[in-house]
């Protein structure tokens, strides 16, 4: 019933209503907080008690600490949850606390889920989870600013006086799709009031720059698109490297130009969001999950029909972005 329980809910995808609020549940889910991921979960949870003889209930730690904990109660033989939280990045780290789910992946969830996406929830050959959640990272941008700027001939002059005292080349604006980090940190300065007063917007960009793996993996397709890799062929650490520091001076170089927000260093997915979504950012690079968010003009009406999204901007590798994805296995 349990292996069945976590097919129904992940497998099936259906997404609908709200949480369980049985007092006895037959299927207690560990599950991550806050979010579109626990949005979602709670409506996947709901619809399957509505659905089923046995009952689901959902149980959340706290965000900071999340997997520290997570690792110590299933190594520990916890029954506090019997479906526990998987992420392509860590799964390895928890198969041993775990049971295999190769017997559930039939050709039925294999027409939902393509083969890659089962294999982002395997280690030693073994699959441990069902995947509910592909998160990789988006160039969010203000079309409205955008196209002004490429249309505008006073603001183009500007750009290009602006990129070349600060960046010691003269520029010409381009659509974010066609950018290099160079167009991102020039269009960056550009938006920003305290550089350019005539900015419609206060900061160019937000980052995340809160000490917290999840904004490193943002981070991370700086590095990537100059080639950084954190390990090399034989597994030795790389990150000291031209291409590591490249993407560390990305950062370093908006942040000293106070062209995101001063608190940047405590911001994470939601203060990004809130920042861009209140109409004062004219970019940023944020998860995809942000997108479904951002669509819902009574949540943020200031950006409503104003924004896009194409990939993040371009090293010499081309543009590159991490991924993963988060599913759900058994305790």
């Amino acid at each position: 019933m349990l292996k069945s329980g976590i097919l129904a809910a992940a497998g099936a995808a259906i997404i609908t209503a709200a949480v369980s609020t049985a007092a006895l549940a037959d299927i207690t889910i560990l599950a991550w907080p806050g979010g579109p991921a626990e949005t979602a979960l709670r409506k996947v949870v709901d619809t399957y008690n509505e659905t089923s003889d046995s009952k689901a209930e959902l149980l959340y730690f706290s965000r900071d600490n999340f997997f520290d904990k997570m690792l110590a109660d299933s190594a520990a033989g916890s029954t506090e949850f019997d479906v526990m939280l998987t992420a392509t990045y860590n799964v390895g780290k928890y198969a041993p606390f775990m049971n295999p789910i190769d017997d559930l992946i039939t050709e039925d969830v294999l027409k939902v889920f393509p083969q890659s996406a089962i294999d982002s929830q395997a280690f030693d050959g073994k699959v441990y989870g069902i995947p509910m959640d592909l998160g990789l990272h988006f160039l969010y941008y203000r079309t409205d600013l955008i196209d002004e700027l490429l249309s505008n001939d006073e603001w183009k002059a500007k750009y290009g006086e602006i990129s070349e005292e600060y960046l010691g080349t003269k520029m010409e604006p381009k659509m974010p799709d066609a950018w290099t980090w160079d167009d991102f940190i020039a269009s960056a300065l550009f938006f920003t009031q305290s550089i350019n007063p005539d900015s419609p917007v206060r900061y160019g960009t937000v980052l995340q720059m809160k000490n917290l793996l999840f904004n490193i993996m943002i981070w991370q397709g700086t590095a990537a698109s100059y080639g950084g890799n954190w390990l090399d062929a034989d597994g030795n650490i790389t990150v000291d490297s031209d291409a590591y520091r490249k993407g560390l001076d990305i950062f370093k170089k908006i942040t000293e130009l106070e062209a995101t927000p001063g608190d940047s260093n405590s911001y994470e997915y939601a203060e990004a969001n809130g920042a861009f979504g209140t109409g004062q950012v004219a970019f940023f690079i944020q998860w995809s999950a942000a997108y479904a968010e951002f669509v819902n003009a009574e949540d943020y009406p200031a950006i409503a029909d104003k924004f896009d999204i194409t990939h993040q901007p371009a090293g010499p590798e081309g543009p590159k972005t991490h991924f993963h994805a988060l599913g759900l296995g058994i305790n």
